[in-house]
């Protein structure tokens, strides 16, 4: 499969906004419970944009597969180096290596940019994620017990770090 990892831009919005409903709907990955509109990842964008954040999308042909993108962690001077980050890739495409390309991608951009550490959140059962991040390098740990609720059951947090590797 010909995949192209470049910078989003506002014409990518209804792909990653679609990919990010899908994951509302029907999964434990994103702890929201409502579909955002359009507006909604504008305005999502804007903020990554003014904050220099990098949104990247994985496109097969013209077509938005994936996404990544980081941000703060917690907002206090202190934490400036440390991001957190997410990645969702559509589920027609996951287990294709997208992920790990947008993450290997993310990686860079973050050790370009001067980042530090990189923290994951991932709901504890979802065995894939967690071995692609330790596949990239992240470590468990942590993990918080029965923190989030979704489809009327307790979720547990497993939380990871990457100490992002200076280029």
């Amino acid at each position: 499969m010909d995949i192209t990892i470049r910078d989003a831009v506002e014409t990518d919005l209804p792909g990653i906004m679609d990919i990010y409903n899908d994951a509302v709907a029907n999964t434990t990955a994103i702890w929201n419970e409502a579909p955002v509109d359009l507006a909604n990842r504008k305005a999502w964008f804007s903020a990554r944009r003014e904050r220099s954040f990098p949104v990247l999308v994985a496109l097969r042909g013209k077509q938005v597969i994936g996404y990544a993108s980081y941000g703060d962690w917690r907002a206090f001077d202190g934490y400036r180096h440390t991001v957190e980050h997410s990645v969702y890739v559509r589920a027609d495409a996951r287990g294709t290596g997208t992920g790990k390309r947008l993450m290997k991608a993310l990686i860079d951009r973050a050790s370009f940019n001067g980042v530090h550490v990189m923290i994951a959140g991932i709901e504890a059962e979802n065995t894939a994620s967690i071995k692609l991040h330790e596949a990239l390098g992240f470590r468990v740990v942590g993990r918080f017990s029965e923190v989030g609720i979704k489809f009327g059951r307790w979720l547990d947090l497993t939380c990871m770090e990457l100490k992002v590797p200076k280029r």
